[in-house]
């Protein structure tokens, strides 16, 4: 005579739910309202910023190739996607020009030219008085023949000399309406020496945002497609920026540059180091962002033109490893995007 059926009350199912007990974490994943409320991070518009490049002419809005979807502008086309960053409530564009080649020369002496790309483009966003920030870098290598961030002599970089330069360069800049001076070379102690020389000029309410930790990536080969330096950099910049295996030397990097007078930091690239972004903010609870670069965006743009993965998803979840990481906002060429995206969403 067969048995009647019972449920099955014993074995591996019943010894997982003895060592589990109450705890089954799975329960706050079940729907998605529940997954909404013990989210641990959100990314919201406001951790956005937006870099933008610059070129000349007028009406201008050329392809970067190696960058889907993004382009350089003319200062008249740079003025109106100012206004839909504005639109859109991103805080802040971050400008870069493409230099004619004609322009440049041993000195970068055209970052010193008030009505270069960078200064015009300033001063009209500024008259259109829209709420938002206008970032701006400084460094040598859009305007130097070499494609360096720096003075040279024979191979090297001169280091002094070239802070002098870069402070009179975020002098225009800050003349010309930047709200945020962001110096991306990686020359010792230029924080210091910039920030002095603004507050003596009377930018004293100018910001600076220091490219503190900036390695030495192969991920920045889109970027310098889109500024013109992939044909001119002789070398590499090895000397300057820093070694990708070092972690501890980004902490003395972001310590000296706030000691300088730094108002933000910046980790540049992004997602291969948010190791680095987590120890800066969490040991020095500074205001803390981060680059997702140019190879970074291509990587995902190109993967997801590919059905390799699903772009849209990998690019918020992308967005939300730096919030995880501890960032206090992001420099992504996904910006208008993602500021669409989490418009509808609301």
């Amino acid at each position: 005579m067969t048995a009647p059926h019972r449920p099955y009350a014993g074995g591996l199912a019943a010894d997982v739910g003895s060592i589990v007990g109450g705890r089954r974490l799975r329960r706050n994943r079940r729907t998605d309202w529940s997954r909404r409320l013990v989210r641990e991070v959100s990314l919201t518009v406001d951790d956005l910023i937006w870099p933008l490049f610059l070129t000349e002419g007028e009406g201008i809005a050329e392809d970067v190739p190696s960058m889907p979807g993004v382009q350089r502008f003319s200062v008249d086309g740079v003025v109106r996607q100012a206004e839909e960053a504005a639109k859109l409530g991103i805080p802040a564009i971050a400008l870069f020009p493409n230099t004619d080649p004609s322009l440049r020369d041993e000195t970068g002496s055209e970052a010193l030219n008030p009505d270069n790309l960078i200064c015009r483009a300033c001063r009209a966003i500024t008259r259109e008085g829209l709420p938002i920030g206008i970032i701006t870098d400084v460094a040598l290598d859009p305007y130097t023949s070499h494609g360096h961030d720096g003075l040279m002599q024979g191979e090297d970089i001169l280091n002094d000399e070239t802070v002098e330069q870069l402070v009179r360069q975020a002098l225009l800049q800050a003349d010309a309406g930047a709200d945020v001076i962001a110096p991306s070379d990686m020359m010792d102690g230029r924080i210091g020496a910039i920030r002095g020389a603004l507050d003596r000029s009377g930018h004293g309410d100018v910001q600076v945002m220091a490219y503190a930790a900036k390695y030495a990536s192969a991920f920045y080969g889109p970027f310098r497609d889109a500024v013109g330096t992939n044909t001119t950099l002789v070398g590499d910049k090895r000397t300057y920026q820093m070694d990708p295996a070092n972690s501890d030397e980004a902490l003395r990097e972001v310590e000296l540059d706030l000691e300088e007078g730094a108002d933000m930091v910046m980790i540049k690239p992004g997602m291969p180091y948010l190791d680095i972004i987590r120890r800066v903010k969490d040991t020095f609870l500074m205001p803390t962002y981060a680059y997702q670069v140019s190879g970074e965006y291509a990587m995902i743009c190109a993967a997801g033109q590919n059905g390799w993965i699903d772009r849209d998803r990998a690019m918020m979840e992308s967005l939300i490893a730096f919030k995880r990481a501890g960032t206090d906002g992001i420099l992504t060429y996904f910006a208008p995007e993602v500021a669409r995206r989490l418009a509808k969403a609301v």
